[in-house]
């Protein structure tokens, strides 16, 4: 008993006629005949009344009733093969850094799922480090964060620059001015990530290529609490210029005049984990499409 043997009696039964069954099934009447013969065999009872048009018997009535639920669910099965196999269902393993994890992803994630409603996204946001250690292991299925470091096994598809800019108190003598020289920045109190973010590590960089410029720092551990501390008078702070759609009282932003402190920031993931025909290869190529040249 398979599931075409099972398709076929069902077939017969709704038409009442294996010549009609075979057409819809596109099958020779010969083998309906067979797989219908070779089914009673195996029940050991008659399931159809030939005649001009057949019928069901008592027997073929109950196993008609109790097989439908058996074909529905592999019908549903072969279905949802054939979506996996295609990429139209899955879990997608994503990691997101901030801001875009709270201001860009949301809309996104809407978007996608929208179009590929079977696709499930497990979501987790963290900062570049950690995420490129979960890729590695492969608790990730791919990140939008920074770039790895040169000879990591993961691969980086850039798609746009963070745009920073310089998180001040309105009282603050840099307020004065619309933009602001990074040579501007010496002797300040600078509020920064910790010592493995690699928006400090630029910072750095930049402040370093810049002509060596000391600062006073301030190590606050999230981007996202620097604006009370700010507010507060501890310092000024480089910030993504995406997480500012509100400023806290007494808080204002100027921009930073040539400088390289913005940070790419792209597609991360293991290419020999994608197959091109796979959910996460679907979200991948649909990001790159909406992210690229913000």
């Amino acid at each position: 008993m398979d599931f075409k043997t099972l398709k076929s009696f069902q077939t017969i039964a709704k038409y009442g006629s294996f010549a009609l069954a075979a057409e819809e099934l596109n099958y020779a009447q010969s083998t309906v005949t067979m797989q219908i013969q070779k089914l009673e065999s195996e029940l050991g009872v008659l399931l159809l009344d030939r005649g001009k048009k057949c019928s069901l018997t008592d027997a073929g009535k109950l196993f008609l009733e109790q097989s439908s639920f058996i074909i529905e669910r592999l019908e549903q099965l072969q279905t949802n093969m054939m979506d996996m196999h295609n990429g139209e269902v899955g879990t997608i393993r994503i990691g997101v850094t901030e801001p875009t994890a709270s201001y860009r992803f949301p809309r996104l994630l809407k978007k996608f799922t929208s179009q590929y409603p079977k696709i499930r996204v497990a979501l987790e946001i963290s900062g570049t480090p950690v995420l490129l250690a979960s890729l590695s292991k492969g608790d990730l299925d791919l990140a939008i964060c920074s770039s790895p470091n040169v000879g990591s096994e993961l691969f980086f598809q850039p798609l746009f620059h963070e745009k920073f800019v310089v998180l001040l108190p309105e009282d603050h003598p840099l307020a004065q001015y619309d933009v602001i020289r990074p040579e501007q920045l010496n002797g300040q109190t600078l509020l920064v990530t910790s010592e493995n973010c690699p928006y400090r590590k630029k910072l750095e960089m930049t402040l370093r290529e810049t002509g060596n410029i000391a600062v006073e720092t301030m190590e606050i551990g999230s981007m996202t609490a620097m604006k009370p501390y700010v507010q507060e008078g501890f310092g000024i702070a480089l910030v993504p210029e995406l997480a500012f759609d509100w400023l806290p009282p007494g808080v204002t932003i100027r921009q930073m005049k040539e400088t390289s402190i913005d940070m790419l920031m792209g597609l991360v993931y293991k290419g020999s984990s994608f197959k091109s025909n796979s959910a996460s290869a679907k979200l991948l190529n649909f990001l790159k499409e909406e992210l690229i040249d913000l």
